[in-house]
């Protein structure tokens, strides 16, 4: 074999995402296409990282107001089924379906970061200009139920425009890439974003977020430009009416996988999630780590995550069910958890960030698998992969804004218990309330492992369907 062949496989088995490129969607589209997703990713970090901590700090607002305008968007996750339907089933005299909820989504989420620092310096006190009563708490929640609707609308057709133009074989490889492509973006604009804002003033908030919400644009009209076919559509055919949003869910779960499925999502991310604010408290109070050891817990999750990706494309690519995948993830979280838990009692700090990468391989093995799942359900002239994919957003969405609440409430509540001696002398430690809430995630996990028992053997594999070769566009056919 030459040496540019042996190079080129080199690269196929160490790059899994390479090959996710076909006839229908080459690989230099979809990798302008992924840029969505980092968007999507770095609105997430402002609204639950970077404006958390700003609220909170610097503008001295109270942590309940701030818990409540970050629950907002998580309002919205539920309407992503019904997002997803719409795209589906949208008629324009072009034949667009995708890139119009694309757009407006893109719309949605920049005029929400667009005026989110105006607001937010209002409720903060900023006096120069008389306004009226509660206009900081009105304005900052419009910005904050503007932005999550728009992430939930961007990423809810940039999903379903990537399962339409991926054929069945390299679908598994194009999820995992886009989930890539999300974690790049908030790893990317983590670091970015609190480099510029290290020096804090009210001017420098005003630059970083609306230069956020610019980049937005750009990024969101580079990843939907020419993405989409023309169909033209006749008067007559615009005129027919739609199908009903009941008769498409109800086509969609017909057979019982797509509510299991989506019961097991829910499950899944509730287990996972709960300890999203517990961990670096964790090892900062119950194992003493600094504050720069403990912020290494980010790194170890996403170096754990990545690794999932990577090797949730190489699986799928070989035809592993995507269910029996899933329960590998749980399998790998409730290894994870046990670490976290017996980190304290060894006082273990290898232990413990073991522990997180372990949640972060876990937890994304489990994502990438379900998604893949809700990505292969069976697509009807009613029920389209926008609204099975809606349905996995809108699932995995709350989900995981009602564990974080639950996760911290349920400490607070039991490290009450404990410290006030009402739970006996043996559970008057500060890490019983983190441990409970470690095991009821173990819990979960079993249940999670319950619900998804009768899914093996019903999802639709790639390995199961023909690939003509003719129809592979790979690293191997990229020009010398």
């Amino acid at each position: 074999m030459s040496a540019p062949a042996v190079l080129k496989q080199f690269a196929l088995s160490m790059l899994p995402f390479s090959d996710a490129g076909s006839a229908a969607l080459p690989l230099r589209q979809l990798l302008r296409l992924s840029l969505f997703q980092v968007s999507v990713g770095m609105a997430a970090v402002m609204l639950l990282g970077t404006l958390n901590r700003v609220m909170i700090v610097e503008l001295g607002l109270s942590a309940f107001l701030v818990a409540a305008m970050i629950a907002l968007p998580v309002l919205v996750a539920p309407f992503r089924a019904l997002l997803g339907f719409r795209s589906d089933t949208y008629r324009s005299a072009i034949g667009w379906k995708r890139i119009p909820y694309l757009w407006f989504g893109t719309l949605w989420q920049f005029g929400g970061l667009a005026i989110m620092p105006f607001a937010l310096l209002i409720l903060g006190g900023y006096d120069q200009v008389r306004v009226p009563p509660f206009a900081g708490e009105i304005a900052a929640a419009l910005a904050f139920v503007m932005t999550g609707l728009g992430m939930h609308m961007t990423q809810t057709a940039g999903l379903a425009l990537a399962a339409d133009r991926a054929d069945d074989a390299t679908r598994p490889r194009v999820v995992a890439l886009l989930y890539v492509a999300f974690l790049a973006g908030m790893l990317v604009s983590a670091i970015l974003i609190g480099w510029l804002l290290r020096d804090f003033d009210g001017v420098r908030l005003i630059q970083v977020v609306q230069g956020t919400a610019v980049v937005t644009l750009i990024l969101n009209v580079i990843a939907l430009w020419k993405q989409e076919s023309l169909r033209p559509t006749t008067k007559a055919e615009r005129a027919a009416p739609p199908p009903r949003f009941a008769d498409a869910w109800a086509d969609l779960s017909r057979g019982g996988t797509a509510g299991r499925l989506l019961a097991a999502v829910f499950l899944g991310t509730m287990a996972f999630n709960m300890q999203d604010v517990l961990l670096e408290p964790y090892g900062g109070e119950i194992l003493g780590l600094s504050v720069s050891n403990t912020t290494l817990l980010t790194a170890s999750w996403a170096i754990g995550a990545l690794g999932a990706f990577a090797l949730a494309a190489r699986w799928l690519t070989q035809g592993i069910d995507p269910t029996r995948m899933a329960a590998r993830g749980i399998l790998a979280g409730i290894a994870a958890f046990s670490a976290v838990i017996f980190a304290s009692p060894l006082g273990s700090a290898p232990l413990f960030f073991a522990g997180a990468m372990g949640i972060g391989f876990g937890g994304g093995l489990f994502a990438v698998a379900t998604l893949t799942t809700a990505m292969t359900l069976p697509v009807t002239d009613i029920a389209g992969r926008g609204l099975a994919l809606g349905a996995w957003g809108a699932a995995q969405a709350t989900a995981q804004g009602l564990s974080t609440a639950l996760g911290g409430g349920i400490r607070d509540g039991v490290d009450a218990l404990a410290t006030s001696g009402m739970l006996g002398t043996a559970l008057d430690d500060p890490a019983t309330g983190y441990s409970v809430v470690y095991h009821l995630e173990i819990g979960l996990l079993f249940l999670t492992l319950v619900a998804l028992g009768p899914l093996v053997g019903r999802t639709d594999r790639p390995s199961d369907r023909p690939e003509p070769k003719e129809a592979r566009i790979g690293l191997a056919d990229f020009p010398t």
